[in-house]
């Protein structure tokens, strides 16, 4: 189908005169416009509330706008002493903005709300380009409104950018359909490799559906077909192996730490823990990953076949997924034996392959998974639901009498679904606005009947209808959607909606919803046991520690004294005390100036246990702190004897008690020997709840 809704113009065919009693188009950029407008509005609004949002990547991003070394390889500081344990693509566009506009709020999350916009813009294009504005315009609708969506494009995560280069691949795979363009599908895969350079593994999901589909519809001969495909493989290479290439082939004595990985090799970040680790749940160093069949670990909930249904997953994604299952059926039902190349079953493949794979994989996934990777899924469910709902409304105007009958029918009962999982889902938070459950239940029910009045009598009311049904379809997802954008977010595990029953909170904490981990975790967003924060021996015990703290090196690793405890404070970060595993700690102002004493003379003003203890310190003074061990702490980096010559040459003024985490997956216990080292042969002091040590002393033992 052309942009106008009528079928598709035939490649070499000659083109018909204008007709002049076609409806007119007129609205549509208007209406474009509008859509846009609400999801930047949406996007953008009361952005800044948030703070740093994660501070694992906002310290990224101001190392990468001090140092350039630090941008090329996504250094957590700037002093280059090790990497975060992604690919630093979402960090460059963040470090862009930070080194035009300083380091605040908006500068690192405006450009995860402008992908967000881009992104709606793109499928709205892509989809219209076969299936007509209204296709176009309720699958652009419904992934803005999606609630993991409005969460991930006012967040700092990879996610936004991932998102937004696959939904650009698509888009190029569907132009490249349409003439059989090499150029298209170049790229279309050098996207998909940048996708790579944004989140890694992740990226490549999409891939096999992406040259699937091509070498399926595309209109030309099998061998060229093929030539094509592999050509654009060779584009998926180049554009992802380039940076992986560089940072390889540099000694690494000359380039950072590769953070996730236990040999400093990318490579074994892209096939270990960001990558088959993923779903076997062999992730060495990590803190969770089920490692078996059905698992999932901590942070994962149980795998299954129900995953993206169940707990505090289907709320964020799962408001149209039955919708759009049943539309994919349905689509392809309607196409039947079609040419090989029809738009309409190309466009049903590449939108459903993207959902079953992806979804696929993220439901038996038994290595960590987090709800919110879920915001990949919601152009896939956005489109079905846009291509899906527009072929079977015109079905019923053009199709015989048993298709008309079927059109509607299956209408009608997408709706009914639909009616009913939303109530479902509302019924997990089951205080936050009650009437709404009602009010779609009764909704739907009034607009299930005026679809079949609209079919058997009265022609008028299938426009209202049509409202109605979309109404109760995105009531619960844009309620949702705009309660997520009116909660400040923190923390490395964010989520959409207001807490569901078993689920996580909206700032990264709470419990698990689901799964046989079940209430491991409270709102702190940090290890617990759901209600205290304190873990039996050998879990997380609330300051973030092993065994109180012991596996780190006792009291060091702790850093709080008795009677100390944090709270909370500014941007979601907690005020004083040392940081956690999800999340970081703003100093006090008193311990701030201590840091950024002499801070000129040292390469790191300061050393400590983990990635996000580090970054708190380091956002709030603005000067490199170390981040022994990486994100868990359970990085050989730097060793017990590369921290010694780092405090002999004088390049680290402090030590800090806290943070960190020893992967219950194994790892190594190079921060635990640091720790140790420094406590047993540094003076110590307490400022606010954390114990310094300093390493310029030259006192030992």
């Amino acid at each position: 189908m052309d942009s106008t809704g009528n079928p598709s113009h035939p490649p070499g065919a000659p083109t018909a005169p204008p007709d002049p009693s076609a409806p007119s188009t007129a609205w549509v950029r208007p209406a474009l416009a509008a859509l846009l407008l609400a999801t930047a509005l949406l996007y953008l609004w009361g952005l800044g509330a948030s703070g740093w949002a994660n501070s694992y990547y906002a310290a990224a991003a101001q190392a990468g706008s001090q140092d350039w070394t630090a941008f090329f390889y996504g250094s957590s500081d700037a002093g280059n002493s090790i990497t975060v344990d992604k690919t630093p693509a979402s960090l460059w566009l963040m470090a862009l903005s930070v080194r035009l506009f300083g380091l605040n709020s908006w500068a690192l999350l405006v450009p995860q709300a402008l992908c967000g916009v881009a992104t709606v813009g793109l499928l709205y294009a892509a989809v219209r380009r076969w299936y007509g504005p209204i296709a176009g315009l309720i699958a652009g609708g419904v992934l803005a409104v999606t609630p993991v969506a409005t969460l991930m494009f006012r967040f700092n995560n990879p996610d936004a950018l991932l998102v937004l280069l696959l939904v650009a691949a698509a888009y190029a795979t569907v132009r490249a359909l349409e003439t059989a363009s090499t150029r298209w599908l170049v790229l279309a895969g050098a996207l998909v490799g940048f996708g790579f350079l944004t989140k890694m593994l992740q990226a490549f999901l999409v891939l096999p559906v992406l040259a699937a589909v091509y070498l399926i519809a595309a209109p030309t001969a099998p061998g060229r077909r093929l030539r094509q495909v592999l050509i654009a493989g060779l584009a998926v290479v180049v554009a992802a192996g380039w940076w992986v290439a560089v940072v390889e082939l540099v000694p690494a004595a000359h380039r950072p730490y590769i953070g996730g990985s236990q040999s400093n090799s990318v490579l074994e970040l892209t096939l270990g823990y960001n990558g088959l680790g993923r779903i076997t749940g062999n992730e060495v160093g990590s803190v969770g990953g089920g490692g078996g069949p059905g698992g999932g670990g901590p942070f994962s909930g149980q795998a299954g076949p129900l995953r993206m249904f169940g707990g505090q997953v289907g709320g964020q994604i799962s408001w149209l997924l039955p919708a759009a299952l049943i539309l994919l059926v349905a689509g392809l039902v309607l196409a039947g034996r079609a040419a090989r190349t029809d738009r309409a079953r190309a466009g049903m493949l590449l939108w459903g392959g993207w959902l079953l794979v992806t979804g696929g994989i993220f439901s038996y996934m038994s290595g960590i998974f987090h709800e919110y990777y879920t915001v990949a899924l919601a152009p896939a469910v956005a489109a079905l639901v846009g291509i899906g709902t527009t072929l079977l409304w015109q079905a019923r105007a053009v199709a015989s009498r048993g298709r008309r009958i079927a059109s509607t029918l299956v209408l009608a009962g997408t709706v009914v679904v639909t009616a009913l999982w939303s109530a479902t889902l509302l019924g997990r938070t089951s205080d936050w606005y009650p009437w709404l459950r009602t009010a779609v239940l009764v909704g739907g029910l009034i607009a299930v009947s005026t679809l079949l009045l609209a079919h058997r009598l009265v022609r008028r009311a299938a426009v209202p209808a049509l409202l109605v049904s979309a109404a109760v379809a995105l009531a619960g997802p844009a309620a949702y959607a705009m309660q997520t954008a009116a909660t400040p977010h923190t923390g490395a595990i964010p989520t959409a909606g207001p807490q569901a029953r078993g689920g996580f909170g909206p700032g990264g904490g709470g419990r698990f919803a689901d799964g046989p981990d079940a209430g491991r975790f409270d709102g702190t967003g940090r290890p617990g046991d759901g209600r205290s924060g304190l873990g039996p021996p050998g879990t997380a015990d609330g300051a973030g520690q092993p065994d109180g703290g012991r596996a780190l090196g006792g009291a060091v690793s702790g850093g709080q004294v008795p009677g100390g405890p944090p709270t909370a404070g500014r941007s979601g970060a907690n005020r004083g005390g040392p940081g956690g595993l999800l999340d970081s700690r703003e100093p006090s102002a008193e311990l701030r100036e201590l840091l950024e004493r002499d801070g000129d003379d040292y390469t790191w003003i300061a050393a400590t246990v983990g990635s996000n203890n580090a970054s708190g310190y380091q956002l709030a003074t603005g000067r490199p702190v170390m981040a022994v061990g990486g994100f868990n702490g359970s990085d050989p980096s730097p060793t017990l004897e590369q921290f010694q010559r780092y405090v002999a040459d004088g390049r680290i003024h402090w030590f800090l008690g806290g943070g960190g985490f020893r992967g219950t997956n194994g790892g190594s216990s190079a921060s635990s020997e640091i720790a140790a080292w420094v406590a047993a042969n540094f003076p110590t002091q307490t400022v606010d709840g954390v114990a310094l040590y300093d390493l310029s002393s030259g006192r030992q033992g």
